[in-house]
Protein backbone atom coordinates (compact mmCIF):
# COMPACT_ATOMS: atom_id res chain seq x y z
CA UNK A 1 0.00 0.00 0.00
CA UNK A 2 1.24 3.16 -1.09
CA UNK A 3 1.51 5.91 1.49
CA UNK A 4 1.13 9.45 1.71
CA UNK A 5 4.81 9.52 3.44
CA UNK A 6 6.28 7.35 0.60
CA UNK A 7 4.71 9.51 -2.22
CA UNK A 8 6.49 12.52 -0.60
CA UNK A 9 9.80 10.93 -0.33
CA UNK A 10 9.54 9.30 -4.02
CA UNK A 11 8.40 12.78 -5.76
CA UNK A 12 9.24 16.58 -4.15
CA UNK A 13 5.75 19.03 -4.91
CA UNK A 14 7.75 20.81 -7.03
CA UNK A 15 8.76 17.76 -9.60
CA UNK A 16 5.44 15.44 -9.94
CA UNK A 17 3.48 15.54 -13.05
CA UNK A 18 0.31 17.78 -11.10
CA UNK A 19 2.93 20.36 -10.03
CA UNK A 20 4.53 20.60 -13.40
CA UNK A 21 1.06 20.60 -15.41
CA UNK A 22 0.28 23.67 -12.64
CA UNK A 23 3.73 25.27 -13.26
CA UNK A 24 2.91 25.33 -17.30
CA UNK A 25 -0.43 26.59 -16.35
CA UNK A 26 0.96 29.38 -14.54
CA UNK A 27 3.51 30.20 -16.91
CA UNK A 28 0.93 30.27 -19.93
CA UNK A 29 -0.93 32.41 -18.12
CA UNK A 30 1.50 35.06 -17.25
CA UNK A 31 2.31 34.97 -21.43
CA UNK A 32 -1.19 35.87 -21.72
CA UNK A 33 -1.27 38.47 -19.58
CA UNK A 34 1.30 40.14 -20.76
CA UNK A 35 0.74 40.37 -24.39
CA UNK A 36 -2.77 41.61 -23.17
CA UNK A 37 -1.17 44.41 -21.28
CA UNK A 38 0.44 44.99 -24.76
CA UNK A 39 -1.99 44.93 -26.26
CA UNK A 40 -4.01 47.11 -23.84
CA UNK A 41 -1.72 49.65 -24.87
CA UNK A 42 0.71 49.61 -21.47
CA UNK A 43 4.65 50.10 -21.96
CA UNK A 44 6.85 46.99 -21.02
CA UNK A 45 8.86 49.01 -19.04
CA UNK A 46 5.86 50.36 -16.99
CA UNK A 47 4.50 46.66 -16.45
CA UNK A 48 4.53 45.43 -12.46
CA UNK A 49 3.97 42.38 -10.84
CA UNK A 50 1.08 43.51 -9.68
CA UNK A 51 -0.48 44.11 -13.02
CA UNK A 52 0.62 41.01 -14.24
CA UNK A 53 -0.16 38.96 -11.69
CA UNK A 54 -4.05 40.04 -11.21
CA UNK A 55 -4.66 40.19 -14.77
CA UNK A 56 -3.33 36.33 -14.93
CA UNK A 57 -5.10 35.71 -12.44
CA UNK A 58 -2.38 34.03 -9.81
CA UNK A 59 -0.64 35.45 -6.85
CA UNK A 60 2.30 37.51 -6.72
CA UNK A 61 4.58 34.19 -4.94
CA UNK A 62 3.08 32.28 -7.38
CA UNK A 63 5.39 35.00 -9.95
CA UNK A 64 8.27 34.88 -7.56
CA UNK A 65 8.45 30.82 -8.02
CA UNK A 66 9.55 31.14 -11.55
CA UNK A 67 10.86 34.78 -11.92
CA UNK A 68 13.49 37.36 -9.58
CA UNK A 69 11.39 40.04 -11.32
CA UNK A 70 10.11 41.28 -14.70
CA UNK A 71 13.14 41.77 -16.94
CA UNK A 72 14.31 38.49 -15.38
CA UNK A 73 10.56 36.94 -17.17
CA UNK A 74 11.14 38.85 -20.22
CA UNK A 75 14.42 38.14 -20.74
CA UNK A 76 13.65 34.38 -20.36
CA UNK A 77 10.47 34.83 -22.42
CA UNK A 78 12.37 36.15 -25.31
CA UNK A 79 15.15 33.69 -25.09
CA UNK A 80 13.02 30.68 -25.30
CA UNK A 81 11.41 32.03 -28.35
CA UNK A 82 14.85 33.11 -29.73
CA UNK A 83 15.80 29.11 -29.32
CA UNK A 84 12.92 28.27 -31.18
CA UNK A 85 13.08 31.03 -33.76
CA UNK A 86 17.28 30.02 -34.13
CA UNK A 87 16.21 26.21 -34.78
CA UNK A 88 13.44 26.60 -37.64
CA UNK A 89 16.19 29.10 -39.35
CA UNK A 90 19.02 26.69 -38.85
CA UNK A 91 16.56 24.46 -40.67
CA UNK A 92 15.64 26.78 -43.67
CA UNK A 93 19.35 27.45 -43.50
CA UNK A 94 20.65 24.17 -44.50
CA UNK A 95 18.55 23.91 -47.85
CA UNK A 96 20.84 24.06 -50.96
CA UNK A 97 20.39 25.78 -53.98
CA UNK A 98 19.14 23.10 -55.72
CA UNK A 99 16.38 22.23 -53.33
CA UNK A 100 15.76 25.90 -53.66
CA UNK A 101 15.20 26.20 -57.08
CA UNK A 102 12.90 23.24 -57.55
CA UNK A 103 10.77 25.15 -55.04
CA UNK A 104 10.95 27.91 -57.13
CA UNK A 105 9.97 26.24 -60.27
CA UNK A 106 7.17 24.37 -58.77
CA UNK A 107 6.18 27.56 -57.05
CA UNK A 108 6.37 26.35 -53.80
CA UNK A 109 8.12 28.23 -50.75
CA UNK A 110 11.81 27.62 -49.58
CA UNK A 111 12.31 24.56 -48.15
CA UNK A 112 11.41 25.09 -44.22
CA UNK A 113 10.13 28.52 -44.81
CA UNK A 114 6.48 27.38 -44.19
CA UNK A 115 7.29 25.69 -40.38
CA UNK A 116 9.49 29.43 -39.37
CA UNK A 117 6.48 31.42 -39.88
CA UNK A 118 4.12 28.82 -38.63
CA UNK A 119 5.59 29.23 -35.51
CA UNK A 120 5.31 33.38 -35.21
CA UNK A 121 1.98 32.71 -36.78
CA UNK A 122 0.78 29.95 -33.81
CA UNK A 123 2.61 32.32 -30.91
CA UNK A 124 1.90 35.72 -32.41
CA UNK A 125 -0.03 37.37 -29.71
CA UNK A 126 3.32 36.91 -27.41
CA UNK A 127 5.77 37.56 -30.14
CA UNK A 128 3.49 40.60 -31.91
CA UNK A 129 3.26 42.36 -28.41
CA UNK A 130 6.67 42.21 -27.72
CA UNK A 131 7.68 43.24 -31.52
CA UNK A 132 4.83 45.91 -31.42
CA UNK A 133 4.71 50.25 -30.01
CA UNK A 134 4.61 48.88 -26.38
CA UNK A 135 6.85 46.30 -26.54
CA UNK A 136 10.89 45.34 -26.06
CA UNK A 137 12.88 47.63 -28.59
CA UNK A 138 15.77 45.40 -28.67
CA UNK A 139 13.73 41.92 -29.59
CA UNK A 140 13.82 42.63 -33.26
CA UNK A 141 17.45 43.93 -32.82
CA UNK A 142 17.85 40.58 -30.55
CA UNK A 143 16.07 38.25 -33.31
CA UNK A 144 18.01 39.93 -36.55
CA UNK A 145 21.50 39.17 -34.52
CA UNK A 146 20.46 35.83 -33.82
CA UNK A 147 19.51 34.86 -37.30
CA UNK A 148 22.71 36.69 -38.94
CA UNK A 149 24.99 34.15 -36.71
CA UNK A 150 22.86 31.50 -38.22
CA UNK A 151 22.85 32.17 -41.55
CA UNK A 152 26.00 33.78 -42.32
CA UNK A 153 27.95 30.39 -42.31
CA UNK A 154 25.53 28.97 -44.57
CA UNK A 155 25.81 31.86 -47.12
CA UNK A 156 29.48 31.98 -47.14
CA UNK A 157 29.51 28.10 -48.39
CA UNK A 158 30.63 28.10 -51.61
CA UNK A 159 30.19 31.73 -51.98
CA UNK A 160 32.69 33.79 -54.50
CA UNK A 161 35.84 34.81 -52.39
CA UNK A 162 35.32 38.32 -53.94
CA UNK A 163 32.10 38.94 -53.03
CA UNK A 164 33.05 38.06 -48.69
CA UNK A 165 34.19 41.34 -46.70
CA UNK A 166 32.73 44.75 -46.43
CA UNK A 167 30.21 43.74 -49.44
CA UNK A 168 29.02 40.70 -47.79
CA UNK A 169 28.55 42.51 -44.33
CA UNK A 170 26.61 45.00 -46.10
CA UNK A 171 24.35 42.21 -48.24
CA UNK A 172 23.66 40.26 -45.03
CA UNK A 173 22.65 42.89 -43.25
CA UNK A 174 20.58 44.66 -46.19
CA UNK A 175 18.57 40.72 -46.54
CA UNK A 176 18.27 40.08 -42.72
CA UNK A 177 16.56 43.86 -42.21
CA UNK A 178 14.10 43.12 -45.04
CA UNK A 179 12.91 40.00 -44.15
CA UNK A 180 12.34 41.35 -40.42
CA UNK A 181 10.81 44.24 -41.95
CA UNK A 182 8.26 42.20 -43.80
CA UNK A 183 7.77 39.97 -41.00
CA UNK A 184 6.82 42.84 -38.50
CA UNK A 185 4.51 44.37 -41.65
CA UNK A 186 2.82 40.67 -41.79
CA UNK A 187 2.30 41.22 -37.63
CA UNK A 188 1.08 45.00 -37.77
CA UNK A 189 -1.36 43.65 -40.42
CA UNK A 190 -2.78 41.31 -37.62
CA UNK A 191 -1.04 38.00 -39.25
CA UNK A 192 -3.97 38.65 -42.06
CA UNK A 193 -2.10 36.30 -44.44
CA UNK A 194 -1.66 31.85 -43.58
CA UNK A 195 2.14 31.00 -43.42
CA UNK A 196 2.57 29.42 -46.42
CA UNK A 197 1.11 32.36 -48.64
CA UNK A 198 3.62 34.62 -46.57
CA UNK A 199 6.28 32.01 -47.36
CA UNK A 200 5.50 32.21 -51.39
CA UNK A 201 5.66 36.04 -50.71
CA UNK A 202 9.17 35.98 -48.76
CA UNK A 203 10.51 33.15 -51.03
CA UNK A 204 9.54 35.62 -54.27
CA UNK A 205 10.65 38.79 -52.59
CA UNK A 206 13.86 37.60 -52.06
CA UNK A 207 14.87 37.20 -55.94
CA UNK A 208 13.30 40.15 -56.79
CA UNK A 209 16.06 42.37 -58.54
CA UNK A 210 15.48 45.72 -59.91
CA UNK A 211 13.58 46.50 -62.26
CA UNK A 212 11.86 43.14 -62.49
CA UNK A 213 8.30 44.65 -61.37
CA UNK A 214 8.65 46.74 -64.60
CA UNK A 215 9.53 44.63 -66.88
CA UNK A 216 13.21 46.51 -66.96
CA UNK A 217 15.34 43.73 -65.18
CA UNK A 218 19.14 44.82 -64.48
CA UNK A 219 21.48 42.56 -64.30
CA UNK A 220 24.48 43.22 -62.06
CA UNK A 221 27.58 40.94 -62.33
CA UNK A 222 27.99 40.86 -58.43
CA UNK A 223 31.59 38.98 -58.37
CA UNK A 224 32.68 41.39 -60.76
CA UNK A 225 31.16 43.95 -58.51
CA UNK A 226 32.83 42.70 -55.15
CA UNK A 227 36.32 42.35 -56.84
CA UNK A 228 36.02 46.20 -57.91
CA UNK A 229 34.86 46.95 -54.08
CA UNK A 230 38.10 45.20 -52.80
CA UNK A 231 40.16 47.16 -55.47
CA UNK A 232 38.77 50.31 -54.41
CA UNK A 233 39.17 49.66 -51.13
CA UNK A 234 42.93 48.90 -51.15
CA UNK A 235 43.23 51.93 -53.28
CA UNK A 236 41.87 54.16 -50.49
CA UNK A 237 43.83 52.54 -47.64
CA UNK A 238 47.20 52.73 -49.28
CA UNK A 239 47.79 56.43 -48.72
CA UNK A 240 46.80 55.98 -45.65
CA UNK A 241 49.65 53.15 -45.01
CA UNK A 242 51.90 55.46 -46.83
CA UNK A 243 51.05 59.12 -44.56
Amino acid sequence: MTTRESVSSTHSPEMSPKSDRRSRRSQLALRHALAAELAAGEDLSRISVAALTERAGLTRRTFYTHYRDIPDFIERLESGILEEIGRRVAALAASDLPSLYRNIDALEPAPGSVELLGYLKNNGELIGALLGPGGDPAFAQRIMSDVGEVVSKRMREGIFPGVLGTFFDYYLASVIAAEMGIIQRWFAGGLAEDPETMARIMTVIAFVRPGDLYGRPIDINVPEYGMKLIGLQRERREPEVQA
